[in-house]
């Protein structure tokens, strides 16, 4: 990520949460990113499946509402920040059994952008005095998301 990437992170999460992230929070961004994103494709490959598609539609994947409404914030946030077109980068996936519509493909960067609130408010509901996430603090809020998406 560039100099300039590093920074609207910083900001998008201090924004967010009153987190101070740096360049080592954003190798574990960029896994829990990856993760999440292939989590949700996985489901959607599926729900394609199950109806006959061979490929992922948009309403396919599997938006929840908590999730629906972090992407909502996302975007008010993202107007300050601007960092979506950084999200467009990391919205790359592995090659699935069903290929995902340019439509559903379109939708990464502010899905990216709602997993990526919903992550920086977990931070605060877990550990509401933190100020810069350690190890610990990532390995207790990822394992969160494991169980629900």
């Amino acid at each position: 990520m560039t100099v300039m990437g590093v920074s609207k992170f910083e900001r998008f999460f201090r924004a967010a949460a009153s987190l101070d992230v740096d360049r080592n929070d954003l190798k574990r961004y960029g896994d829990f990113v990856d993760a999440k994103l292939y989590d949700l494709l996985v489901v959607g490959q599926a729900s394609a499946k199950a109806n006959g598609r061979d490929t992922v539609e948009p309403w396919d994947l599997p938006i929840t509402k908590g999730l629906q409404e972090s992407i909502h914030r996302f975007r008010r946030l993202d107007e300050e920040v601007e960092l979506k077109p950084i999200l467009e980068q990391l919205a790359a996936h592995p090659p699935l059994d069903r290929t995902p519509t340019q439509e559903a493909e379109e939708r990464y960067p502010e899905i990216i952008g709602g997993l990526s609130v919903a992550l920086a408010e977990t931070f605060k509901i877990m550990y509401p005095d933190l100020k810069n996430p350690q190890t610990s603090h990532w390995e207790g809020v990822t394992a969160v998301f494991d169980r629900l998406l």
